[in-house]
């Protein structure tokens, strides 16, 4: 084994371990809180990107979302530091351990900005699989990572989490009580989306910002049209996890092809052919079954030669 590879490995490795840690207490509560997770200067140089944005944002219309509640998404084209959260390889990891039972490869459901002004009630408990049809209890369809971007604290509209209210909890019926999660920039509030929570009441003078990286099952219809939000001229700049993540590749076997192609072939420096050969992109138990009935066709051929 070549001595880089042997190190990839090795730093693949390690968020991996620390990952499962934090797996145990997702399994248990239905969230978990990181704290220090990134340098809380990239949290203000973020926030910096993306003040202007939060200043000119008119606030929301409807009550869900809050009418003293600023949102806006699509923030990896907003700020080069976004990356740095969505990407982060230890998220990534936990991410693929809770949801890759289920889907071949993670996708990114949605970013989004979040600032809560004085004045703003408390936000309607809520469990974010809701978005999707499906039957609920037998799985995770996604994973949320909330970001301070400013303190959060349980007077400002820290979240409110429910523990034990995810599948397979033991407080489905009777919620309880929520907690509210105060943190610093650089910390993490990270919950699977069967977990109850919402956003807490600000009675402060002063509004509290974060923003939300949220993931899914490759195979679901993402909340944030990634592909709008992100089309490929924004995209090829991305490195190609963060694209990936975005959108452009396939979920095996074949989903989310362009022309029968991964998509990234369209971040190229040139334009891809206007005739292209559709490409199979299988996994490996499909892979064999292809390859087992081509090994059957071929000696029965023989047999009747």
């Amino acid at each position: 084994m070549r001595p880089e590879r042997a190190l990839d490995i090795v730093a693949a490795a390690e968020p991996a371990a620390e990952a499962m840690l934090w797996k145990r207490q997702l399994e248990r509560d239905g969230f978990c809180v990181i704290r220090g997770a990134v340098d809380p200067a990239t949290i203000k140089a973020l926030h910096g990107d993306l003040a202007d944005r939060l200043d000119k944002t008119p606030f929301c219309e409807t009550g869900f979302y809050g009418q003293k509640t600023k949102r806006f998404g699509g923030l990896l084209k907003r700020s080069a530091h976004a990356a740095a959260l969505v990407a982060h390889p230890m998220i990534l990891a936990l991410v693929d351990q809770v949801l890759t039972p289920w889907c071949d490869r993670v996708q990114l459901n949605f970013t989004q900005a979040i600032e809560i002004h004085p004045g703003q009630a408390a936000q309607k408990p809520h469990k974010d699989e809701g978005m999707w049809g499906g039957p609920k209890g037998e799985m995770e369809y996604m994973i949320s990572c909330m970001w301070p971007l400013t303190p959060y604290r349980a007077e400002n509209g820290a979240t409110l989490m429910f523990p034990r209210t995810h599948n397979g909890g033991d407080r489905q019926a009777d919620p309880g009580e929520p907690v509210a999660v105060e943190m610093e920039p650089g910390d993490v509030l990270v919950f699977v989306g069967s977990t109850l929570h919402g956003a807490g009441a600000n009675v402060t003078n002063a509004p509290r910002a974060g923003l939300v990286a949220s993931y899914c099952l490759g195979w679901l219809k993402p909340y944030e049209n990634q592909w709008l939000v992100y089309p490929p001229e924004v995209a090829r700049h991305f490195s190609p996890d963060v694209a990936a993540l975005a959108g452009y590749q396939q979920h095996r076997p074949n989903l989310n092809n362009y022309e029968g192609r991964c998509p990234s072939i369209l971040l190229g420096d040139q334009p891809p052919p206007e005739y292209l050969a559709a490409a199979d992109e299988l996994r490996p138990e499909h892979v064999a079954i292809l390859a087992d009935y081509a090994r059957r066709a071929a000696e029965l051929a023989e047999a009747r030669s």
